[in-house]
């Protein structure tokens, strides 16, 4: 059996509840170290997952042998040590977003390219099973055509559940870069464009900071966005959602209505224009409430991606597509006019 030795850069909530747990359940992976800053943190997560400790990434990476790695960083540094970790010969999954900029994105692309392995970013949304599924009723035609949906990610914030609570790097624009929407926003761009299948051309974006005091980021904003075929809609991200989270998508068309994450019972809810209703259940989304999906299929897919040869289905051009719906969404609220994302 094809065995993978990894590392994982960074050791707060999104390590220590996915990336860690997941890959200690792959019957593929052997986790030989785990890095962080903060030096109790780090030593726990080593003594539970049997594997060394680091407080230096670049250290790791000179001493260990790793064939791949898993970025749990703050924003501004997945580009540095993604990039790092692919010219030290390893695969890289790297949270999203995936850069803070255009540049950075390519330069990842470039990387993995250069050195032949492979790069793949953690968008867990095109995995949940309602998704998948609404894509193929989409693509089959069940649907007809596509006029328009609407999507939203919110909750009461990362202070509830990040490694550092309300002192948390999420509200600190030099680490996080943007916030609800780069937290959130970007999970449903990437969503969009792989339920429909088809790129967002125009964008008009509404971020602000209203609802958390003392942080530098946005925590409300609401995007519309076009497709090039003319699909029209709203997403929303937020941290102000309260008391419980939004992660529902409804898409509207010619023939059907499909009712995604908006029902507690019903993951999947098809409204038919001739009356009919099915609904299905398939399974809790991932979430941070109490219930949700107990495995977001990421690590598997990326190790998967990784024994067998095979491209990630959320590969870096595929996360950079997705990070540039936010960038535009930026770029249209600081000019306040639409933005016409560039192919």
């Amino acid at each position: 059996m094809t065995m993978i030795n990894i590392a994982v850069i960074g050791c707060g909530s999104i390590a220590k509840h996915r990336h860690l747990p997941e890959y200690a359940q792959n019957e593929h992976v052997n986790i030989v170290a785990v890095c962080d800053i903060v030096e109790t943190r780090v030593k726990t997560m080593a003594e539970q997952y049997g594997a060394k400790s680091y407080t230096d990434y670049t250290e790791l990476l000179a001493q260990e042998q790793v064939d791949a790695v898993s970025v749990c960083l703050p924003n501004a540094l997945h580009a540095p040590v993604s990039i790092a970790a692919l010219d030290a010969g390893a695969h890289v999954l790297c949270e999203k977003p995936m850069a803070t900029s255009k540049e950075e994105a390519d330069q990842m692309i470039e990387a993995a390219k250069r050195n032949g392995k492979k790069l793949m970013i953690g968008h867990n949304q095109r995995f949940v099973p309602s998704h998948e599924k609404a894509k193929q009723l989409i693509a089959s035609g069940e649907a007809g055509k596509i006029y328009s949906f609407r999507t939203a990610f919110g909750h009461g914030g990362p202070e509830a559940w990040s490694a550092d609570g309300a002192e948390s790097w999420f509200f600190r624009k030099k680490d996080a870069f943007i916030g609800a929407m780069g937290d959130l926003g970007v999970h449903k761009a990437d969503l969009l464009r792989y339920i429909l299948g088809e790129e967002f051309v125009d964008v008009a974006g509404f971020i602000a900071n209203n609802a958390k005091e003392n942080i530098t980021v946005d925590d409300n904003a609401v995007c519309i966005l076009r497709s090039e075929s003319g699909v029209i809609g709203t997403l929303a991200a937020s941290w102000a959602y309260k008391p419980q989270e939004d992660n529902s998508t409804i898409i509207y068309g010619e023939k059907a209505t499909l009712r995604l994450e908006d029902d507690p019972e019903h993951s999947l809810i098809v409204q038919y224009a001739t009356g009919e209703v099915v609904k299905y259940q398939l399974g809790k989304i991932q979430s941070n409430e109490e219930g949700g999906q107990s495995n977001s299929h990421v690590i598997d897919h990326f190790i998967e991606a990784i024994v067998t040869d095979t491209e990630p289905l959320i590969n870096g051009e595929e996360g950079k597509r997705s990070l540039e719906i936010i960038l535009a969404a930026i770029q249209s609220e600081d000019n306040r006019q639409m933005t016409t994302v560039v192919k």
